[in-house]
């Protein structure tokens, strides 16, 4: 095993940290890493090989543990690369919640975006149409009056509300069902289903 070897452990792992980073401090979602994350599981694979191969039997002298010095900086490598890939996946399912979130729970709305959907994993699409799945059977427990998606800072004046929409904000689950809200009709709906939408200046109260 070469020094130069040894410097690329984890390097692959380190790119995607340092990409997590960025989008931190743009506050931005960039397009998932497919090809780094293959390259990286590609070569936790032939890590592990490797590791399997050089691991000695329990009584030799210079083993750690019962692990020789040589197997246990794989074995270093394969523990980092793991904890790179799981801070890369957690970072990004952060960022999806919160964006969920700061558009009231309206999926149709987060995933009708081309541009953020093709920054998407298809894993990622699935999690967040689970996500969406468990805070509607969530919300469903509740009164009726009760929308855990949207504001808390003002109150609402009357159960239901008059709206006209002022931008498509796709289909939205209502009391009435579901409704696909597009520019310049009008509805009388529960406030609680479309409050957020109301602060979002999607619809306009009447």
């Amino acid at each position: 095993m070469s020094s130069s070897e040894t410097r690329q452990f984890g390097d692959l792992a380190t790119q995607l940290v340092l990409e997590s980073r960025r989008s931190t401090a743009t506050d931005t979602l960039f397009k998932y890493n497919d090809p780094l994350v293959r390259s990286i599981v590609r070569e936790q694979r032939d890590l592990e090989k490797i590791a399997d191969e050089k691991l000695p039997d329990p009584g030799y002298e210079g083993s750690i543990n019962g692990i020789s010095p040589t197997a246990l900086i794989y074995v270093t490598a394969i523990n980092r690369n793991k904890r790179c890939l799981l801070a890369y996946h957690t970072h990004r399912m952060d960022r999806l919640r919160d964006m969920y979130w700061a558009c009231g729970g309206a999926l149709p709305h987060l995933l009708g975006n081309a541009e953020l959907r093709a920054k998407m994993s298809p894993s990622e699409v699935d999690f967040l149409r689970e996500y969406n799945a468990s805070i509607m059977e969530y919300r469903s427990d509740f009164s009726n009056e009760l929308d855990i998606t949207a504001g808390i800072e003002v109150p609402p004046k009357d159960l239901h509300a008059l709206v006209r929409v002022v931008k498509d904000c796709g289909v939205i689950q209502t009391e009435l069902g579901t409704i696909d809200f597009k520019k310049g009709q009008r509805f009388m709906v529960r406030r609680s289903d479309i409050e957020h939408l109301i602060v979002q200046g999607y619809l306009e109260e009447l």
